[in-house]
């Protein structure tokens, strides 16, 4: 089966304090799970970077971004960047440019992404991958029964 684009997007949040924010991103997910009803989502892990108060807030939204996939019963998927990089360019310590070439590339998009719309088709595309493999080596281990 061949992946496709369904949506995608980002949510612009206003200024505004910190909570609200994060209750605007789990409103905001809430809705897009509710409009394109997936059965499972993939999030990134974070990548604790060189300020310890971005990181802080990156995993709130996380979980922001979480609970809104727990709270509509959807099992969640996580991956390190390595993990997603590994299996959309087949190096883990590809660039994002390369990231960007390939998303491009797998999914049959003509223009341009914008780079956070390829990280999070990136993080897809990996899970999927995997969950092909894992249904693959599951048929193989059973005896190649289909």
């Amino acid at each position: 089966m061949r992946s496709a684009v369904v949506a995608s997007g980002c949510l612009r949040l206003d200024d505004g304090d910190f909570p609200d924010r994060l209750g605007r991103i789990f409103d905001g997910l809430r809705a897009v799970l509710a409009q394109h009803g997936p059965r499972e989502v993939a999030i990134e892990q974070v990548f604790v970077s060189h300020n310890p108060q971005s990181a802080l807030k990156l995993g709130q939204a996380r979980g922001a971004a979480i609970c809104a996939a727990v709270t509509a019963g959807l099992p969640v998927y996580e991956y390190t960047p390595r993990a997603v990089k590994l299996a959309v360019v087949g190096n883990g310590g590809a660039e994002k440019t390369q990231v960007q070439h390939m998303v491009r590339h797998l999914l049959g998009v003509a223009g341009p992404l914008a780079a956070d719309a390829a990280d999070a088709l990136a993080v897809a595309l990996g899970h999927a991958h995997g969950r092909t493999a894992r249904a693959l080596l599951a048929r193989e281990a059973a005896g190649g029964r289909r």
